[in-house]
């Protein structure tokens, strides 16, 4: 890989290339054995088709690939391979694949899997995902296993649990007189609203999670799956807008004020953020978003550590207080209370969650023991009388949505995203913008108007809700659930970020992307290809977004925010800011004649800012 790609995504590790196949109007993409992108006469019909095997904290295993066979030709295509997957105590489970379709709108994935030993997994079988562009909401005829056809609606707000179950078939129109039908055979299906997760997808996949997991895979006994795919009607393939069309760029009504940024701060990481003060100070963040769990051993030293730098880089603060719930709630966070006088902290809020909150609870599972909310709050709010309080989760979307909190008591609401729970290549992660405004929009539909916050959210995980770890990654790979991940340290991460405050800034009350140093700080850590406390690419998107902080937003759209995204505000003086992202690793053409400039060519993942001043927006 070039030094040019390692600045893009901060690893030399290169993701496969895709291989394209095509039938007709069919055409899909093939990568590490499993299909992604499904079209149809340039409609995305399926986002994916993938054998997926998971590990007993919901790790995806690689797959080694062997045998793999390739025919093309103008109406059809096939593909065949074998691969294996090593488990825990040496166990392997291999499976034999063939993949076929063909001009008349038929794709058939076909996988027999064979333990070798016993084999423990928490998922074995075919995953696919619907997209939501165009879907969200939209009619299906959904068949059951039993039989029953079903016409209904996929979700338009985030279905906290699984809008389907006992599936055998799902039906929707791929575009008008276009209808694609995906069967499913061999085991018991069921679908989930994967925008919980920011996933840009409703994911139907095999095994109802109300049965036991993780499970075992019997020795040399054979299991057969079989997804079928049908498109049929007209197969006349639509015009469609040429790639290298400029993507242009429109400015609309001024509206709310923009967020608040802040960074998150680690005990771990004052030290760093003290020896350089002015680099903070550059950065400029309005909030500093302390983390305190005493789960993990922090106490008054972590809160005087906190009190230094909140002294030093004099802005609001806020404390991100884990509660253990392990007695009296009124002794534990009075406690708290006490240690932070003692300290010396100045706050100007906390938001405070059960330490057991932190972890997810699947459907069909059992909930864990914690106190009832109201009490926590009340508790708190006893405790820091003088202060706003915030409550939420500080996991996922997913669990705000699972276990809805008592708004009432609270002076806001918080929750984080993460978008490499379930997958963690490149496209999937800049698709995972797509779910946002779902999350916003859902979210204020259970809460209102109720002030919101989101974050930290990063492209690493920081804590795993679904296992009981996050993943090393000493290699700097593209790994589902990792606590570290290359491309944050890379300008991968700068366009990500941008493209995320693109997606839910407007009536937010803060936002945070980015901690001040370590895995999910602006600035490289010793060990990285950069100096230590140098900035990183992303240290330019959140000094971009920190100087918006405030600014009246401004509707900025673009006409492919597949590719593009862009985000702007405008200061009492009129000039108006915009942030433009490319999310993609082409060269993307702009017109931003609407923004006074005329047409720019933004590389692969490129960020960049204009600053112009107009009377014209109101």
């Amino acid at each position: 890989m070039t030094a040019e790609a390692f600045h893009l995504y901060g690893t030399c590790a290169a993701e496969p290339k895709p291989v394209t196949l095509r039938a007709g109007a069919l055409s899909t993409e093939l990568v590490n054995g499993n299909l992604r992108t499904i079209r149809h006469g340039g409609t995305e019909v399926l986002r994916a088709i993938a054998y997926i095997v998971r590990d007993r904290d919901w790790g995806t295993y690689e797959p080694d690939l062997t045998d793999l066979a390739i025919d093309q030709k103008d109406d059809r295509f096939s593909v065949s391979y074998t691969a294996s997957c090593l488990g825990a105590n040496g166990s392997r489970l291999g499976f034999r694949a063939t993949i076929e379709g063909s001009a008349d709108g038929r794709l058939v994935f076909d996988v027999t899997a064979l333990p070798e030993s016993d084999f423990e997994t928490n998922r074995c079988g075919f995953c696919i995902l619907h997209p939501i562009a165009g879907l969200a909401g939209s009619p299906v005829t959904v068949e059951h296993a039993d039989g029953e056809v079903v016409e209904t609606e996929l979700p338009d707000l985030i279905d906290p649990w699984q809008p389907f179950k006992n599936l055998r078939a799902i039906t929707h129109q791929v575009r008008p007189g276009v209808v694609a039908q995906c069967r499913m055979d061999g085991d018991t299906f069921e679908m989930e609203d994967q925008r919980n997760w920011s996933d840009a997808s409703y994911k139907t996949y095999v095994r109802p999670l109300a049965l036991p997991w993780p499970y075992v895979l019997p020795a040399r006994q054979p299991l057969r799956q079989t997804i079928s795919l049908q498109i049929t009607g007209d197969a006349n393939v639509p015009a469609s807008a040429a790639a290298a069309e400029p993507v242009r760029v429109e400015l609309g009504k001024a509206g709310s004020k923009l967020p608040d940024i802040g960074v998150v701060i680690y005990p771990e990481d004052v030290e760093a953020a003290l020896a350089d003060l002015p680099m903070l100070g550059r950065l400029g963040p309005r909030q500093l978003l302390f983390h305190f769990d005493p789960t993990r051993g922090h106490g008054l030293n972590a809160l005087r550590a906190h009190a230094r730098l909140a002294a030093a880089y004099p802005v609001s603060t806020t404390l991100e207080c884990v509660v253990a719930c392990a007695g009296d709630l009124n002794a534990e966070l009075s406690d708290v209370a006490d240690m932070v006088r003692r300290a010396g902290l100045r706050l100007d809020a906390v938001a405070v969650s059960p330490a057991v909150d932190r972890q997810s609870t699947p459907p069909g599972s059992a909930w864990p023991a914690c106190p009832p909310l109201e009490d926590v709050y009340t508790a708190a709010r006893r405790a820091f009388p003088d202060i706003r309080l915030g409550g939420g989760m500080f996991s996922y979307f997913t669990e705000l949505n699972r276990k809805r909190v008592p708004a009432h008591q609270l002076d806001f609401i918080t929750h984080c995203t993460c978008p490499i729970v379930h997958a963690a290549d490149d496209l999937s992660v800049m698709q995972s913008l797509e779910a946002l405004p779902f999350i916003i929009r859902s979210t204020r539909a259970i809460f209102g108007t109720k002030p919101y916050r989101i974050g930290p959210s990063t492209i690493a995980m920081r804590q795993n809700p679904y296992g009981g770890a996050t993943k090393n990654n000493p290699q700097g790979q593209r790994i589902a659930m990792a606590n570290r991940d290359p491309r944050h340290a890379a300008q991968f991460a700068a366009a990500w970020t941008i493209g995320y405050a693109a997606r839910v800034a407007p009536g937010l009350e803060m936002l945070t992307l980015s901690s001040f140093s370590g895995p999910f700080g602006v600035v490289a850590g010793s060990g990285e290809p950069l100096a230590q406390g140098t900035p990183r690419p992303i240290f330019q998107a959140i000094e971009g977004l920190c100087e918006l902080a405030g600014l009246t937003h401004v509707s900025a759209t673009t006409s492919d925010e597949t590719r593009v995204l862009a985000l702007a505000g405008r200061s009492v003086s009129g000039k108006i800011i915009v942030w433009l992202a490319n999310l993609t690793s082409n060269d993307v053409p702009v017109d931003a004649s609407a923004l006074g400039q005329g047409n720019l060519a933004m590389p692969p993942y490129a960020i960049t800012r204009i600053g112009y001043f107009s009377e014209f927006i109101t």
